[in-house]
């Protein structure tokens, strides 16, 4: 019944829309957005036509009288939507359709150009904006796993938030999935891998508060997480003394880590400016906290940019684009010793079972052999997950990897 209902609804929607006379500028110009308390809002992807595609339903709790939604087990995050089994009425909220919920960027609506989807994609549920007129994308999600038995929780990449509408200073019931990136910062290709996103926080030296962190505990990284944190390329948060292991990373971050871990070579004299005078990239003002770190890495030939000429330092890391990184960082640090730049195995590549046809494929490969740089997701099975996002923690450890296996 609540699949019907929801197909139902979406129907409607769809059919509304299609009346709108509201040209696209003047209706991104009508309304503002809110900040709101991310911790009472929820994507989640449901399940209907028999698991084989996912819709997409965002829960809000109103007041506390009573829990709106359950979260239990990981990889995905399985949700019970508690509110359809009692009267929800001022206690949840709910949006199910694009008269809910739609997607601002850069200050303006986006919602008549780029609707929201739910794909499969490697393994994974991603939750997608999509303009098929001109058949680009935007990444907002993942599920960070795949299931088509229950309902699953959407991760939100970093730089994506909840948001509410508002008109002329009063908030609407209309939930925004909000990124302050541009559109064109943001929009890829269809089909593409990852999406632009914004960091919520560079990375950090580290704070005096020590090296444990309880949300690590039970990481199957935890003593690598300690040990890349004690050589000072990667922090924790000082607000709560936590790591946040399972936050992805950015590719500004992952500059800044690497820099900060090949200071850590033997004979390592690597000095950064303290500012540039222009763009590294036409996405990455010489204001940005990480231009001089980017401009750095884009002279030594660390990280490039994309074909359009962008960096995109906002975006989220694949796994993928994380090993190219460490192979060229690893390289560089040969050089800082005075070593012929080119890695050498320190044992077999691992035969990963999804990397075939994979752009990374061999350098995954490759990567494996040297000092297991390469590893499978979560040090399980034989899936290397090439597009999934790099999460804190198999960063911070394969980049403490690879630099000790320069060091050796």
């Amino acid at each position: 019944m609540k699949t019907s209902f929801l197909l139902k609804i979406t129907a409607a929607a769809t059919a509304a829309l299609s009346t709108l006379t509201l040209s696209t500028a003047s209706f991104a110009a009508l309304f503002g957005q809110r900040s709101v308390n991310q911790d009472r809002f929820i994507a989640i992807a449901q399940p209907y036509a028999g698991g084989s595609s996912h819709a997409l339903l965002i829960v809000e709790q109103i007041s506390d009288a009573r829990p709106c939604w359950r979260e239990s087990g990981s990889s995905p995050v399985k949700v019970d939507p508690l509110l359809f089994s009692f009267d929800f009425t001022g206690i949840c909220g709910r949006s199910m359709d694009s008269n809910g919920h739609s997607i601002r960027v850069g200050g303006e609506d986006v919602g008549l150009q780029y609707s929201l989807r739910i794909v499969r994609r490697d393994g994974d549920l991603v939750l997608l904006g999509v303009n098929d007129r001109e058949r680009t994308e935007i990444e907002i999600g993942r599920t960070n796993g795949i299931t088509s038995a229950y309902d699953s929780k959407i991760q939100l990449n970093p730089g994506w938030s909840f948001a509410k509408r508002t008109y002329n200073g009063k908030v609407l019931g209309h939930v925004y999935l909000a990124n302050n990136q541009s559109l064109t910062a943001l929009a890829r290709p269809r089909g593409s891998s990852g999406g632009g996103i914004i960091d919520p926080a560079p990375v950090e030296p580290p704070s005096s508060g020590g090296t444990t962190f309880a949300d690590i505990r039970n990481d199957v990284y935890a003593n690598e997480i300690e040990q890349a944190v004690a050589m000072g390329f990667v922090a924790g948060f000082r607000e709560d003394n936590t790591f946040r292991p399972q936050v992805a990373l950015t590719r500004e971050q992952l500059v800044s880590m690497v820099i900060e871990a090949l200071k850590n070579v033997p004979g390592a004299n690597i000095n950064l400016p303290s500012g540039v005078s222009s763009r590294p990239y036409y996405d990455v003002e010489a204001s940005r906290w990480s231009a001089p770190k980017i401009e750095w890495a884009k002279q030594n030939n660390i990280v490039s940019g994309y074909q359009d000429g962008s960096f995109r330092p906002a975006q989220s890391v694949t796994r993928a684009e994380l090993m190219a990184v460490l192979r060229r960082s690893a390289e560089f640090g040969n050089t800082l010793r005075g070593a012929n730049p080119s890695i050498n195995p320190t044992g077999s590549s691992t035969v990963f079972s999804d990397t075939q046809n994979h752009w990374a494929d061999s350098l995954i490969g490759q990567m494996s052999a040297y000092c297991q740089v390469a590893s499978p997701l979560n040090e399980v099975g034989n899936r290397f997950y090439p597009n999934n996002p790099a999460l804190r923690n198999y960063a911070a450890a394969a980049t403490l990897r690879m630099v000790n296996c320069v060091k050796q």
